[in-house]
């Protein structure tokens, strides 16, 4: 096909492009919907509990996303200062997932453990009083408003339509897992588990 005749034409351009990365994005994702190692779970890694649910969403809610990345890159500072690479078998059960490279903020794909409950609580009332560069936001509200066990229940048996293995059990168990909880109590239960069950090995 004459290549000044598809310049010239716009709507045969958009069509043609948008033909190439149609077959470029089914070549490259659709394989991946069959690779084991994307799909299956890491070793241990189960679906979020009650109140690691409800602190995922507030993060996600909060937009915490916008300047802390979830993806230990496969870069030898990444892996130095974060450890092990992100895998895609640690998110399978993230809808949305927060992979990304955004980091205004560290990144927090390893941070469950790392600081303890009341250094995380502290720090999410007011960043700068443990990080005095910090330029990160405080989120005192959190500590006011509390966990809806109703919309917990609701999110959990949305996921188990999607395949996330939640039983009867997990369901009856919501409100006891976040009774008396405030958000701020979700958040930290949340952050806490993040990386709990990456990959334990030194990557080459």
């Amino acid at each position: 096909m004459n290549h000044a005749l598809i310049e010239k034409n716009i709507g045969l351009m958009a069509v043609l492009t948008l033909l190439v990365i149609s077959i470029g994005g089914l070549v490259e994702i659709v394989p991946l919907m069959f690779q084991a190692q994307v799909i299956e779970p890491v070793p241990g890694l189960k679906p979020y509990p009650p109140l690691a649910l409800a602190g995922r969403d507030i993060y996600v809610r909060e937009g915490c996303y916008n300047c802390h990345s979830q993806m230990v890159r496969a870069l030898a500072s990444d892996v130095q200062r974060y450890g092990h690479y992100s895998v895609a078998g640690e998110s399978v059960y993230d809808r949305p997932f927060q992979w990304g490279s955004k980091r205004t903020g560290p990144d927090l794909a390893r941070i469950g453990g790392r600081y303890s409950d009341a250094w995380q609580r502290v720090h999410l009332l007011d960043p700068r009083s443990v990080v005095p560069e910090s330029n990160m936001p405080g989120f005192p509200w959190l500590a006011k408003a509390q966990v809806s066990a109703a919309e917990v229940e609701s999110h959990m048996r949305g996921l188990a339509r999607l395949g996330d293995p939640y039983s009867e059990a997990d369901f009856a168990s919501v409100a006891a897992a976040v009774n008396g909880k405030t958000e701020l109590d979700a958040l930290i239960a949340y952050l806490q588990g993040l990386g709990k069950f990456a990959p334990k090995e030194t990557p080459p």
